[in-house]
């Protein structure tokens, strides 16, 4: 039988979603653009409006990202203030989460953006113990997003596979992640993830990945792998 895997199993609580607001910055030449002439102008022109349209369409994936996750967070029950946004119940704050993130997963397929309504798309799906759902949706975030949130995405989702037993599946990800480490989720973690994941079917492995682990400078990683660690079997 599935195991239902929560928000703190999937490692979500580390999950920190920093989006950069800053606008890309076009430089233009004006000696080049005098040398080649009025052609040449016309050309940048046009890029200039192209990022100018990028720029403003970024705005609006960020503020429709914005207003799904004030859903997500939204308070369950009465409000006394009318600036909380709040819902009756879950069951109504989840039909509108789902709402919110699908349709900006279906709207902006292929931006960051769109990979992170589907990653949200998909904890959700797990807290509710729908695992094909939220494979299906942890696939899609890491086909779509960046190196960062597809690396979340592949973390979360390597969890379901070894939930559903398909530990080489879940392995490959992992080692994936190890291999390309990002800033949201660093060689170290994935290296623990990976070792939890290893814990039954090759606690050897498992406890040789994390040995090295156990006296990192970052206090975060020597605690996890320390505690990994005592979750292992007793060597003979």
């Amino acid at each position: 039988m599935a195991k239902q895997l929560t928000r703190k199993e999937l490692k979500t609580d580390k999950f920190v979603l920093e989006f950069e607001h800053g606008v890309e910055l076009f430089t233009t030449h004006r000696q080049q653009i005098t040398r080649w002439g009025s052609i040449a102008a016309g050309v940048a022109v046009v890029v200039v409006a192209i990022m100018l349209y990028r720029g403003h369409q970024h705005n609006v994936r960020q503020e429709a990202l914005h207003s799904a996750m004030e859903i997500q967070n939204a308070a369950i029950g009465p409000s006394s203030n009318p600036l909380v946004l709040s819902f009756p119940n879950a069951a109504e704050r989840d039909k509108a989460v789902q709402k919110a993130f699908g349709d900006l997963a279906a709207k902006y397929p292929g931006t960051d953006e769109g990979a992170v309504a589907e990653f949200f798309l998909g904890t959700n799906a797990a807290d509710n113990g729908k695992l094909s759902d939220a494979e299906k949706y942890f696939k899609a975030a890491v086909d779509s997003g960046s190196g960062p949130y597809a690396s979340v995405a592949k973390l979360s989702l390597a969890q379901i596979y070894a939930s559903e037993g398909k530990l080489a599946d879940g392995e490959k990800l992992l080692q994936s992640v190890i291999d390309h480490p990002t800033v949201l989720v660093s060689k170290d973690e994935a290296t623990i993830v990976l070792a939890q994941m290893m814990e039954s079917s090759n606690p050897q492995k498992a406890r040789k990945l994390l040995e090295p682990l156990r006296t990192s400078r970052r206090p975060n990683v020597s605690k996890a792998a320390i505690d990994a660690v005592g979750q292992l079997p007793s060597q003979k």
